[in-house]
């Protein structure tokens, strides 16, 4: 049984992938830091072509470390060279486009700090909050993946393709992420399964862009996770458990 973590005390990681978020990278990195459980913020430019670098750089706290790739690379390769500098006990992904909101990591936490959960998921779909409504079609391909994610891993999530998947570190690092787009959700989810994490959900609210807004899923990226969800699930269950 995982012990549980003093609250009062900094114990996230956040890791932040970032490409081309000039309109939004400021504000977010501004919630994350007033979040008193950050302790970390290391954040992956993949090489951006704008003025993320330069804003990020404005921002002087000693939590931020930032790292640029040495070429543009994905979002999930920016992910995995993050998981392996985090240092503090639980560590989160947190997309850099304000879709999902900091504010929200106390209760996202709660069932890690107090040793009932290896890894929590956020639900955008057990919301107890405002939604933005957006794309049906999104809706009904995230439960179509969601549901074939389940019957694979014998989980029962509501939101497999959520970016909010708060881990113990010693979970995370364990990961070996080697998908570089959107096909790093199901592969995360199927080796938490595989490592017999225990996972769950918690409902959070969601404020979604548009593609004019700079969202970048495409219909390419649901076929890909299919392709992942099999994949990932199939490969020779691990013989390493974390206790």
């Amino acid at each position: 049984m995982a012990r549980t973590v003093d609250k009062s005390k900094k114990c996230l990681s956040v890791v932040i992938p970032c490409f081309n978020e000039e309109r939004t990278i400021y504000a977010l990195l501004t919630r994350v830091l007033a979040q008193k459980s950050v302790g970390q913020v290391i954040l992956i430019d993949d090489c951006s072509t704008d003025k993320s670098a330069e804003i990020i750089k404005q921002i002087k706290d000693s939590r931020i470390e930032y790292f640029l790739n040495t070429k543009n690379s994905g979002k999930g390769f920016s992910i995995a060279q993050g998981i392996k500098l985090c240092k503090l006990p639980f560590t989160v992904i947190q997309d850099a486009d304000l879709e999902y909101s900091p504010e929200e990591y106390p209760r996202l936490l709660a069932p890690l700090l107090d040793g009932r959960a290896d890894a929590v998921f956020g639900s955008r779909f057990l919301t107890y909050d405002s939604r933005r409504a957006l794309y049906y079609w999104h809706r009904l391909g995230n439960d179509f993946l969601t549901t074939l994610s389940n019957i694979f891993t014998n989980l029962d999530l509501t939101d497999m393709e959520t970016c909010y998947k708060f881990m113990r570190t010693e979970f995370a690092q364990k990961l070996d992420i080697q998908e570089r787009r959107f096909g790093l959700e199901p592969e995360i989810t199927a080796k938490l399964a595989k490592m017999r994490a225990r996972v769950y959900e918690v409902p959070i609210s969601y404020q979604g862009r548009t593609y004019a807004e700079g969202k970048k899923i495409t219909w390419k990226d649901g076929f890909r996770a299919i392709y992942c969800i099999i994949k990932y699930n199939l490969k020779t269950r691990s013989k390493t458990y974390i206790k």
